[in-house]
């Protein structure tokens, strides 16, 4: 495999990979398809140092559960934030 059959392969695998990361979903847009979906379950993160990285910890623990969306349904910011999430996926 040459050098630009890598950096393709790559690109592709992490295009893939995020496709299937479960996304998050406004609570004003959820209620909107909500019949569309099951709940599965329940998340949270704590101590986090950035909104980005409470985002992607939320979405892999929602990954985790088989989830495709999650809704944040509370957070707080002090030094370090801490959010919990509903997570669905779809019937």
């Amino acid at each position: 495999m040459n050098t630009k059959s890598i950096v393709i392969f790559s690109a592709l695998t992490l295009l893939a990979g995020n496709a299937l990361a479960a996304k998050l979903m406004e609570k004003a847009e959820f209620d909107k398809v909500s019949s569309q979906y099951e709940k599965v379950g329940e998340i949270t993160t704590a101590d986090e140092m950035s909104p980005m990285d409470a985002r992607h910890e939320l979405s892999k623990e929602a990954d985790k559960k088989g989830g495709d969306v999650y809704v944040v349904t509370s957070d707080q910011t002090k030094r370090k934030i801490h959010a919990t999430a509903d997570v669905y996926k779809k019937k």
